[in-house]
């Protein structure tokens, strides 16, 4: 967030509405050029966004008076033979982010999927961006139980450092669940205490104020386990060694305790960052194949 933006006016008076005209998606081409500086040949286009909209997809756009600081895009998938939505992009301009507009915007694409009759929204996400992780999974209420190693191959608008595999989660957001009918509501108040439970990794001080994952703990058997990851992990940048070696890190926890039957259900953002791993079969808030 830069200096000059009024937090407290941005938060109360954004608004956020579907996206229809030709104008608006040549906003969102140069939103995604901003964020995440893509060439012209790897954004979304304004002809994909045209037909989108007119063929199931959600597209909104979050307007602070009449600027566009940020968007929201899905389409309509098909996941474990069930129609649902694929959610492809979300961005914020760098000037508006942390001022919880992301979260309106998944919001409202909630809002609009529950009107299309769909129970589910998917999305991709790093493994390894501790932020993000904090607002699809405790924020939002989404889980991730699927791995996914480099998915869109080494993509330099897409990966962390040169030669670093692209790895991803595949989120899943039940929209009807009463886990995410809680977070709607504000109503839910677990509080985890990192100290009370085991973990599956734990950052060691590697040099100055860099943590390297400590050894794996492939063994364990409780119902709760928590994976330690940087908090920052873009800070880590010169470093490409320590961010491959957390990368190897997760890939192997997850995998392995994905299919000891565990599930990535929550978030403990903070100065030390946990994922929680829970047993499929606690989670009594949703109801998974």
């Amino acid at each position: 967030m830069k200096a000059g933006v009024d937090v407290k006016k941005a938060r109360s008076t954004v608004k956020i509405r579907p996206l229809r005209h030709h104008a608006e998606f040549e906003q969102c081409v140069a939103i995604q050029k901003e964020v995440w500086q893509l060439e012209d040949i790897e954004v979304t286009p304004v002809h994909q966004f045209c037909i989108g909209v007119k063929t199931g997809a959600i597209l909104l756009g979050a307007f602070l008076a009449e600027q566009m600081i940020g968007f929201v895009y899905s389409f309509p998938s098909i996941y474990q033979g069930k129609l649902s939505h694929h959610s492809h992009q979300l961005a914020v301009r760098p000037e508006f982010q942390g001022l919880g507009i992301g979260k309106k915007l998944k919001w409202a694409q909630r809002s609009q999927a529950l009107k299309l009759g769909l129970e589910l929204i998917t999305w991709t996400v790093d493994p390894l961006q501790a932020r993000n992780a904090n607002l699809n999974l405790h924020t939002l209420g989404a889980i991730t139980r699927t791995y996914w190693d480099n998915f869109y191959g080494f993509s330099p608008s897409l990966t962390l450092g040169p030669n670093i595999p692209t790895d991803r989660f595949l989120m899943e957001w039940w929209l009807k669940s009463p886990r995410v009918i809680k977070r709607v509501r504000g109503t839910r108040e677990i509080n985890y205490q990192p100290a009370h439970f085991p973990k599956a990794v734990e950052g060691e001080l590697a040099s100055g104020d860099k943590l390297r994952p400590g050894r794996l703990k492939l063994n364990l058997k409780e119902d709760l386990i928590l994976v330690e990851l940087p908090r920052d992990i873009k800070a880590y940048r010169q470093e490409p060694a320590l961010i491959s070696s957390w990368q190897e890190a997760l890939r192997k926890v997850f995998k392995y305790y994905f299919r000891a039957g565990y599930t990535v259900s929550d978030f403990i953002f903070g100065e030390r960052s946990f994922y929680v791993l829970e047993k499929i079969s606690r989670l009594k808030d949703l109801k998974l194949k």
